[in-house]
């Protein structure tokens, strides 16, 4: 099954791309979607939890099932002032 993964800020920068599509098995959830992009992209695997997430860009949780064409984004932390 193909999700849109959309990146924005410092994932945008560590991934030098704006979205891509990527394959996750049937039944997968945001959560599995995290844990992949973990083991591809080093700045994730520095945090020591999944960031929120939106999906079809609403605020979604960790076990928000995915569907065929969802797209998702994780949202980075900012820093102001």
């Amino acid at each position: 099954m193909r999700v849109r993964v959309l990146y924005f800020a410092s994932f945008r920068e560590a991934v030098g791309r704006e979205e891509e599509a990527r394959e996750v098995p049937p039944g997968s959830c945001v959560r599995h979607l995290w844990d992949r992009l973990t083991s591809d992209v080093a700045l994730f695997s520095r945090f020591p939890s999944m960031p929120p997430a939106a999906v079809n860009r609403e605020y979604a949780s960790a076990e928000t099932e995915l569907k065929e064409g969802d797209e998702v984004a994780f949202l980075p932390p900012v820093a102001g002032g």
